[in-house]
């Protein structure tokens, strides 16, 4: 076992790769990491935090699904979270799980519904009365991005439910697919009418749903499987999982066939080998299978964990492998300055895509495989756009093979490359000034977490950037409108609506501020953290390691990636000329306030409906940072729901249970009480 202080060093890094990856899979849509070697992840700091739970912090992605909405589209609340899945890689797992369930219900065999895992995209439906009223990404699980109107070209999603006894409201959990063929002709037109074409039916059945224009998604063809529900505002559909898919299927709504009830660990198996010997003959692609509880009642009984169902599980399929020969090894820079050796490969046929590159991760794990240039190698993929290389086979190693040398230097901006002790990653010292770093960096400036800078995405920030109009996000404020309608897509009413909302931007709050300039390893928690106990920018800037560490929930870790940031001139001289620019925020008396001593300490709220004068984000913080927690459902453990104009069941279940319910300025008086 590690100690503490090593542990908590490697979950931090850990996080950091793991945000970063679920940002470029669920946002970006362009991953560049495999599945394997993501979970692989995934599974050493669930392992590492359960056996130190004082390391685990509200902002580690094994306490959330996913990754944040995009900018591009209205954010959407879920009734009912959208939560993820554990998986099982081998038979071993799904004995675990088996037993885990058996012993919780305390019998002897359980009964589960087995179903198709697909490689698509997550959605949520909302029916009201039947209407299909909005469509919705799964996002962070709790938020996603509001699709409603791409969703209504799907011609396989009913606009309107059929049947009796129509639920008042319901959310209808699915997922929306490309089925292969129709990928393949997909790409026919890209190159017939010279496009790029897509790497594969789940990216371009992403692409599709994130399109501003819902005539490009209509051109996509793409399908839909509803496999489960959500909230609920009517009577059960049924006692069983079966039940419930079945009813669903009155309603009109396309549900899989290819589905069983089996009973115990052997039916589990059995299912998964049927399955895994016909999926290159199925029209879609799917990654695995999923088990599931059969019997509602006893789902209810097992529960949830923090990010998924006690009573389901994923048994995924192995990932495949191909060899091919290693051609060369580029480098590539992310936005923290970290990187990435990426090995250039002969093109080769793995898992239905040809792949031409694949992940080296950092140079030690080139030197641990001993990943040469000519080598051939073993390519592994699991659904990922870049694969990983698994092995190298020596014995076909030529003699001209050359070993990889990391440079020392920043391919991108020429900057000094440093490696910090106890850390695998090369970086960038180049901070804002290279480029490739300062794109993301700007993007993450603009982020609707950070500056809240509606309508500057990734493709304007590549014009900006690399047109150099934006060298810095201080740079932002000095922008003209007349600049921005020489940009593609820029007419004069979008370049308007920027200015006002770059303009916006610049009444903040410091935690919003500190978050918006992406210091390594300092999340939201971190950033409103940090804003509370210095209470000012100034006492930030002067902080030193020790200073940091009085922080609650700032570690070595944490503390060193700050004082990296502020110290480097370059950084502060952004920071002062953004202050120039005129953002401002309210400072406060230093001091952390422990959450024990804050006035909504230990409360829980619930947000319904629209407010006068606060956003649904304003609201949270400000609830948060009064101590207290906000969450999307009502139970008995709900202390407050907050409702505002057109409240939805929410209103309705917090009546039936006897919440206390407040309107807008009843929240603003407990918030402002001492």
């Amino acid at each position: 076992m590690i100690d503490v202080q090593s542990a908590e060093q490697r979950i931090a890094a850990l996080r950091a790769e793991i945000d970063a990856h679920n940002y470029r899979y669920y946002v970006l849509d362009a991953p560049t990491l495999a599945d394997a070697e993501f979970d692989r992840l995934f599974r050493e700091l669930q392992q590492l935090e359960e056996v130190h739970p004082e390391l685990i912090s509200g902002d580690s992605p094994t306490q959330r699904v996913g990754a944040k909405p995009s900018l591009a589209f209205a954010a959407a609340q879920h009734r009912l979270p959208m939560l993820s899945l554990n998986n099982a890689f081998g038979d071993e797992d799904v004995d675990a799980f088996d037993r885990r369930v058996r012993e919780a219900l305390e019998v002897d065999s359980v009964d589960y519904f087995c179903e198709l895992k697909f490689d698509g995209l997550a959605i949520n439906l909302t029916y009201e009365h039947g209407r299909l009223v909005r469509g919705a990404t799964r996002g962070d699980g709790s938020e996603g991005e509001d699709v409603t109107a791409n969703i209504r070209t799907i011609k396989s999603i009913p606009l309107r439910l059929v049947g009796e006894n129509l639920p008042s409201t319901i959310e209808i959990r699915g997922e929306v697919i490309m089925l292969k063929n129709d990928f393949l002709a997909l790409n026919q037109r890209q190159r017939e009418a010279g496009d790029k074409e897509f790497v594969n039916p789940r990216n371009a059945a992403a692409g599709a749903l994130r399109q501003l224009d819902p005539r490009m998604t209509e051109k996509r063809p793409l399908r839909f499987f509803a496999y489960g529900v959500g909230a609920n505002g009517g009577p059960a559909l049924g006692e069983t999982h079966a039940a419930t898919l079945a009813k669903l299927r009155d309603f009109t709504l396309p549900v899989n066939t290819l589905s069983a009830t089996r009973t115990g660990l052997a039916g589990l198996l059995s299912f998964y080998g049927e399955i895994a010997s016909i999926r290159q003959q199925l029209p879609y692609e799917i990654d695995g299978v999923v088990y599931k509880v059969n019997r509602i009642a006893a789902q209810t009984q097992l529960g949830f964990v923090s990010r998924a169902p006690r009573f389901a599980i994923a048994h995924k399929f192995p990932a495949e492998e191909a060899l091919t020969e290693v051609l060369d090894i580029d480098v590539q820079v992310g936005r923290t300055g970290t990187l990435t050796p990426v090995a250039r490969l002969k093109p080769v046929f793995v898992g239905g895509v040809t792949v031409t590159n694949a992940t080296l991760h950092n140079e030690d794990e080139i030197r641990r495989k001993d990943v040469r240039i000519g080598d051939t190698v073993s390519v592994r993929r699991a659904g990922d756009v870049i694969p990983e290389v698994v092995s190298v086979i020596t014995g076909r190693r030529p003699v001209t093979a050359r070993e990889f040398v990391m440079p020392t230097h920043c391919p991108v901006c020429g900057s000094n490359v440093n490696r910090l002790e106890g850390e695998a990653a090369s970086r960038c010292t180049g901070g804002l000034t290279c480029s490739a770093q300062r794109k993301q960096a700007i993007l993450h400036f603009a982020s609707r977490r950070a500056m809240d800078i509606e309508g500057l995405g990734d493709k304007l920030v590549d014009q900006l950037v690399d047109g150099n109009h934006v060298q810095s996000p201080a740079d932002l404020y000095d922008l003209t409108p007349n600049q921005l309608q020489e940009l593609e897509r820029m007419g004069e009413k979008s370049a308007t609506n920027l200015i006002a909302g770059i303009e916006k931007s610049k009444q903040t709050s410091l935690g919003r501020f500190i978050y918006s300039l992406g210091i390594r390893n300092v999340g939201e928690a971190t950033a409103r953290d940090l804003s509370s106990h210095f209470g000012g920018l100034g006492a930030l800037l002067d902080a030193d390691l020790a200073a940091l560490q009085e922080v609650p929930d700032v570690g070595p870790v944490v503390a060193q990636s700050i004082v990296e940031f502020i110290r480097e001139p370059r950084n502060v001289a952004v920071i002062e000329s953004l202050q120039q620019h005129g953002v401002a925020w309210a400072e406060s008396s230093p001091g952390f306030t422990a959450k024990a001593e804050l006035p909504l300490a230990g409360k829980t709220f619930v947000l319904t409906g629209a407010l006068a004068t606060l956003s649904r984000d304003d609201a949270k913080l400000r609830i948060e940072a009064a101590g207290g927690k906000v969450t999307g459902s009502v139970s008995k453990k709900t202390d407050y729901v907050v409702v505002g104009e057109e409240a939805g069941s929410k209103l309705t279940k917090a009546q039936e249970l006897g919440v206390t319910l407040l309107d807008e300025p009843g929240l603003l008086a407990l918030l402002n009480q001492k």
